[in-house]
């Protein structure tokens, strides 16, 4: 099977309720450049990454496949796709310009289909390919009902519909309201409306600072929260280190980590607790298994931050060992072939060949931008 051809797209999908919100971003839609491989075999792979629907910048990483990886992939053979990946994330002039952010989402969509492509060639999902077997189980926590943006009200309705209606066992919220003690309310209210048997994820967004919001950061294990997610700012290795020593509630960080270097930093140093690799920032799903085992020899839970809302992610989480729970956002599920279903709070597996990343026409026509 030899690479013959690439084109590359931009779909830009509405969110639900036309607007949310987190401490630091507000977006009506979930951007997704990404790309199609074609091989003399006849089969086709997808691949994309996940931005906020900034048509410029995602034009940006579009060219970067176009204009500087097609050449190195147009004629290759797909035996070995960690010796491909090498040669595009260690070209010289690549990494001159890049070794964080629009290279390595580029490269996130190219590696994404070129396992596509592999396991569609074995007619396998992606999952058994990578070595998963059946049997195992993998949660899904929702994040779409915890929106900064949402009054109380609706926090506490949506998190009950996820709960006692669809079946989540667990669900995230966004923390990092101006005023800290509306967190705290939001926190409280949200725990009294699910129970003590759901467990309850907050999300920062690296808003906080220390030590202005120590106070607030240590009042979360009043009620029980699984995890603080991206407490400080992204790169601060230290400040998350020391926050890990002085409060009770686990560190959750690894959406804007963009290299398994990065990773190491954090896990290191003791800063994280829960590992959040992203297959759609880092150089797709081949980085991503490297970061997951580094967690894994470390005895950290990996919990995958899911920039491709998890469809991809799912074959990943199924085949690793070290990974049980999985984030779910629901907002381009409708777009593939193959939609992810999630059942009493579990994923269901996925059947057909290929990574889940098959898009129908009808919807890249209709949510299509022009690259």
């Amino acid at each position: 099977m030899i690479i013959s051809s690439l084109e590359t797209f931009i779909l830009h999908v509405p969110v639900t309720r036309n607007r949310i919100a987190d401490s630091t971003h507000s977006i009506t839609h979930w951007g997704m450049p990404g790309v199609k491989i074609y091989t003399d075999s006849g089969h086709v792979g997808y691949g994309f990454t996940g931005t906020h629907a900034h048509l410029a910048s995602d034009r940006l990483i579009t060219d970067c496949i176009s204009r500087c990886y097609a050449d190195l992939l147009i004629g290759e053979e797909l035996t070995n796709i960690r010796e491909i990946w090498k040669k595009i994330a260690y070209n010289p002039p690549l990494q001159w310009v890049g070794r964080a952010g629009i290279t390595t989402m580029a490269l996130a969509a190219v590696d994404i289909a070129l396992w596509d492509l592999v396991s569609k060639y074995q007619a396998e999902p992606l999952w058994q390919t990578l070595g998963g077997r059946h049997g195992k189980k993998v949660e899904a926590y929702n994040t779409d009902g915890g929106w900064l943006n949402f009054s109380q009200d609706m926090l506490v309705d949506d998190v009950k519909r996820l709960t006692q209606e669809d079946g989540y066992k667990s669900i995230k919220m966004k923390v990092g309201k101006p005023e800290r003690a509306e967190d705290i309310r939001r926190v409280e209210a949200v725990r009294n409306a699910v129970g003590e048997d759901i467990s309850i994820m907050t999300d920062a967004n690296g808003r906080w600072r220390l030590p202005d919001d120590l106070e607030t950061l240590s009042l979360l294990k009043d009620y029980d929260v699984k995890w603080i997610e991206e407490p400080l700012w992204h790169d601060d290795v230290s400040g998350h280190r020391d926050l890990a020593n002085q409060i009770e509630t686990p560190i959750a960080l690894g959406e804007m980590l963009y290299s398994l270097a990065h990773f190491n930093e954090f896990i290191s140093s003791g800063g994280v607790r829960y590992v959040q690799p992203d297959a759609t920032r880092l150089g797709g799903i081949t980085e991503a298994l490297d970061v997951c085992d580094i967690a894994q020899k470390m005895g950290l839970p990996v919990t995958p931050h899911a920039g491709d809302m998890a469809q991809t992610q799912i074959h990943m989480s199924i085949a690793h060992p070290s990974i049980e729970l999985l984030e779910f956002i629901p907002w381009i599920t409708h777009c593939f072939e193959e939609p992810l279903n999630i059942d009493s709070g579990f994923f269901k597996f996925p059947e057909m060949p290929g990574a889940g990343t098959t898009l129908k026409d009808e919807f890249m026509e209709k949510h299509s931008k022009k690259v």
